[in-house]
């Protein structure tokens, strides 16, 4: 179950100046990229505008507290920020955070429960997987295949003009000796630069000061002192035995309220089970929590075992990866 959001709709901002959309279509060349027409068409179409929230009320997080032990720290620093918002006029504004901490303690994890507590939007960015800097601040419209970046996408298909945008694995980011793939933050982590960030393949600014920050790292050594200074960083420890246990069970309850199929299973796994599952970690639970409904399933149970519970990462180590 998603935590209770008490955080309603408050305004609307305006994202980007559809008058100069309009006036960067009226001027493109009959030779200009095709794509770049339809999204300035597009973004004609859709308006500036998008939602704003703000909280009326602190929403509750005791849930959470619950569900992640092991990120109190950065939980209590949200729920002082958005305290700050209540008896004002101010939007959501939470400093960019950086949740630092080994691979498969729940970071991302934790980062999709931010954005269903704030109840805004969701941009996700892999930087594992990224190669170059445009993949974050688009490519020239004069380059084959090219297209905007995550950050223009996020704000122009979204509804929100605040949304969460995660940058996963911050340490992992990797250039092809052209581009920077982290250039495009140092802009977009200082609010007086992001009010008129510019998108290589759109050329036209939008206003991302409103986004909320949050990244992920293994080490932080393979970032960039310069952007270290513009995060809030958080050492996020392993759970310790008793918190793995209350992961573990919101992981189950997560995983079996989200489907009409969970309703055979009952609410809570036997203690031998959640005490199979809360060996593992964060990552592998979910894993494991998948395949171990299934055997039950086809074992004829309406119950996991401990011997449903399978530890995927010995597999992988048997395999050679």
């Amino acid at each position: 179950m998603p935590s209770e959001v008490a955080i309603p709709i408050a305004g609307f901002k305006d994202v980007y100046d559809v008058s100069a959309v309009e006036k960067a279509l009226h001027e493109l060349s009959p030779t200009a990229n095709e794509a770049l027409r339809a999204l300035y068409e597009k973004m004609v179409r859709l308006g500036g505008q998008r939602f704003t929230v703000k909280p009326s009320t602190l929403p509750e997080m005791e849930r959470l507290f619950a569900e992640l032990p092991n990120f109190t720290e950065v939980l209590e620093d949200i729920r002082k920020h958005l305290a700050l918002c209540i008896d004002s006029n101010d939007s959501i504004e939470l400093p960019p955070m950086l949740l630092l901490g080994g691979p498969g303690i729940g970071k991302t994890h934790f980062a999709r429960k931010v954005a269903e507590l704030l109840g805004t939007g969701f941009g996700f960015v892999p930087m594992s997987s990224l190669t170059a800097g445009w993949v974050l601040s688009g490519a020239s419209s004069q380059w084959k295949n090219a297209k905007p970046g995550k950050v223009f996408d996020t704000f122009v298909n979204g509804e929100y003009a605040n949304p969460v945008i995660v940058v996963d694995e911050l340490d992992k980011a990797s250039g092809d000796g052209q581009y920077d793939p982290l250039g495009a933050l140092y802009e977009l982590l200082e609010v007086k630069t992001a009010t008129r960030f510019v998108d290589e393949f759109v050329e036209l600014p939008i206003d991302a000061s409103g986004a909320v920050w949050l990244a992920t790292a293994n080490d932080p050594g393979r970032i960039p002192e310069p952007l270290l200074d513009r995060l809030n960083v958080y050492e996020i420890d392993a759970p310790d035995a008793e918190g793995a246990r209350s992961i573990a069970l919101a992981i189950y309850r997560e995983i079996r309220g989200s489907h009409d199929w969970g309703r055979s299973f009952p609410e809570a796994p036997s203690e031998p089970a959640l005490d199979k599952l809360a060996s593992l970690p964060p990552r592998e639970m979910r894993r494991a929590l998948h395949a171990a409904f299934g055997s039950a399933k086809l074992a004829g149970r309406a119950e996991l075992s401990p011997d449903d519970i399978q530890d995927g990462r010995l597999r992988k180590q048997r395999i050679g990866f």
